[in-house]
């Protein structure tokens, strides 16, 4: 499962390579190396932890993004993530490098940076609370999913989308456009919407789910939302 998982993990990071540096039209992007390693480090390490010590939530992270549980709703919300995601980074090369039509201050890859090392960590402290964090909408009743209260759970409901937050704010900032910033509003507001389905989906089939919403009151943001 740990050689399945680094594969993949390599064959990703190829995937943001091209993203990056080919609509880019070049090598030379400081913002570009910076992200590509330190997406590359976070996701190995992360990787082999989960390997150790949840090898059930790896395998399942480790399905694919679109599967026959997930509703309608989830699946067509999903694909534009994936969609709209994948052209936000290339949208950033265009922006950034090749047609500069933004330019952000060299000092600000570094709060960017911070920002996607924030919001990995706050990726895997859910991880290590919520074995049952698919990447899919649905209740896991083969593997007697339960509600989880603890750790970043108690502060949201939903701390993995909280945490995409600091990505989305950050990455713009690492890779240097603006224009980056609006297109995470964007992605933002998808993953709002798939956090209500996913609500949805917890409120009529996992049992106690109300009841810890009405004890955790915010979705995504405290005292917000």
């Amino acid at each position: 499962m740990l050689m399945k998982c680094l594969i993949r993990t390599v064959l990703w990071i190829g995937v943001f390579a091209i993203l990056l540096f080919v609509p880019a039209g070049t090598i030379n992007w400081t913002g570009g190396w910076i992200f590509l390693i330190e997406t590359s480090v976070i996701s190995i390490v992360l990787g082999i932890w989960l390997a150790r010590y949840d090898p059930e939530l790896l395998k399942e992270r480790m399905r694919s993004p679109i599967q026959k549980e997930q509703s309608t709703e989830d699946k067509i919300v999903t694909g534009l993530i994936l969609v709209s995601f994948f052209g936000w980074f290339a949208f950033m090369a265009l922006d950034a490098v090749r047609f500069k039509w933004s330019t952000v201050p060299a000092w600000l890859q570094v709060p960017g940076a911070i920002g996607v090392l924030v919001a990995c960590y706050i990726g895997y402290l859910t991880l290590r609370e919520n074995t049952f964090a698919a990447l899919v909408v649905k209740v896991q009743e083969e593997r007697h999913q339960k509600v989880i209260s603890t750790g970043p759970y108690r502060y949201v409901r939903h701390p993995m989308y909280a945490g995409m937050i600091f990505y989305l704010g950050g990455a713009p900032l690492l890779l240097g456009s603006w224009w980056g910033l609006l297109w995470g509003c964007g992605l933002l507001g998808l993953f709002a919407i798939r956090l209500l389905i996913e609500e949805g989906t917890l409120r009529k089939g996992l049992p106690g789910y109300n009841d810890y919403a009405a004890q955790v009151r915010y979705r995504l943001v405290p005292r917000v939302w």
